[in-house]
């Protein structure tokens, strides 16, 4: 073979080779749900696009904190997760780019919903509703009763049996408070959480805490999303979950792209992808069971049917306001985080 056409030949194999990761670019993520769930979309992205995924995984209020902190000079290009009412407070303060992706047109009206009233800042991405969580077997073996409604959580016999998160660095913490303003009003929805008090043991600093110390046995019930739950149930913990008879709050956790992002073309690719069936279903594959926003998304038998839950009224646009985030976390930290243990 001459050198010539040796050479030519090399071109062409290297010609037919994919390219790099780091050709293709990098994306830099912030990710609020689990960490399973996390980095399997970053890699199942990075696998497909070629683009490098730097992603950390972080509570929907350090995430807001961060983004706050950074809006002269972002160092985030997407962010995945949480619920709509922190994307909606990072838009009401210009943080969030908006974007309207050309793969929204299956996805179900409240993820529609929540990206017209962000004015394009943010999608939602999957769904789920509060509910109470126990381990069966330490509520059997210390006598415990089962709830089924929020009054029940005030028995005395759950002193000290309760966990719940922390609203100031907890999305979670945050849709549970706010839908129990709107469920009753603001001052009984703080009265109740002020007589809950004597029964909680710890607010932890993320969401899923109180269902993983549930799970180890470390405490008896908690307050949780249910794909938290089914999460646990499916890693075979003894666990139970009960929607609250007098009505719950929900989430539709979103995506955004962040404002002055430096890889906006790769944030960009992120968001159309993981609006795609085949993207959505990657979570089951987790073990995490949201409801997903896209209407061709594989059904699965584990995803609990929140249209059957009793659900609030939920006003993401009122409740997503800066000031009244600030004013119910102010309120919390004064009336409840101050109080003695």
């Amino acid at each position: 073979m001459s050198f010539r056409l040796i050479v030519a030949t090399a071109v062409v194999a290297c010609a037919t080779l994919p390219l790099p990761a780091a050709a293709q670019g990098s994306l830099n993520m912030l990710c609020a749900p689990a960490a399973d769930w996390c980095e399997a979309i970053a890699s199942a992205f990075q696998r497909e696009t070629g683009v490098r995924v730097a992603m950390a995984r972080k509570s929907a209020g350090e995430i807001l904190a961060q983004v706050r902190a950074e809006a002269q000079n972002p160092r985030t290009d997407i962010w995945f997760g949480a619920s709509a009412e922190t994307h909606i407070s990072a838009a009401e303060a210009g943080l969030l780019q908006p974007y309207t992706s050309p793969n929204m047109a299956q996805l179900h009206d409240w993820a529609q919903r929540v990206h017209a009233m962000s004015g394009e800042r943010c999608v939602g991405v999957s769904s789920g509703a509060i509910g109470l969580a126990w381990n069966r077997e330490l509520m059997t073996r210390r006598n415990l009763p089962l709830p089924t409604s929020w009054a029940d959580m005030l028995n005395p016999a759950y002193r000290g049996e309760i966990q719940m998160p922390n609203p100031n660095s907890s999305g979670t913490a945050y849709t549970i408070i706010a839908g129990l303003v709107q469920l009753w009003d603001e001052d009984r929805a703080f009265a109740y959480l002020a007589q809950l008090h004597a029964n909680v043991n710890a607010y932890t600093r993320s969401g899923a805490a109180p269902m993983q110390a549930v799970s180890r046995g470390e405490t008896a019930l908690a307050v949780s999303f249910n794909m938290e739950v089914t999460s646990m149930q499916q890693a075979g913990f003894p666990i139970d979950l009960v929607f609250p008879s007098e009505g719950t709050s929900y989430e539709v956790a979103c995506m955004s792209i962040i404002r002055g992002a430096r890889n906006l073309a790769q944030a960009r690719r992120f968001y159309d992808w993981y609006l795609t069936p085949a993207a959505m279903d990657i979570g089951p594959k987790a073990n995490q069971f949201h409801t997903p926003a896209h209407r061709g998304a594989t059904p699965d038998a584990r995803i609990a049917d929140i249209s059957r839950v009793r659900l609030i009224d939920y006003d993401f646009a009122a409740y997503g306001q800066a000031d009244t985030r600030r004013r119910i976390l102010q309120r919390w930290d004064r009336e409840i985080g101050a109080l003695p243990r």
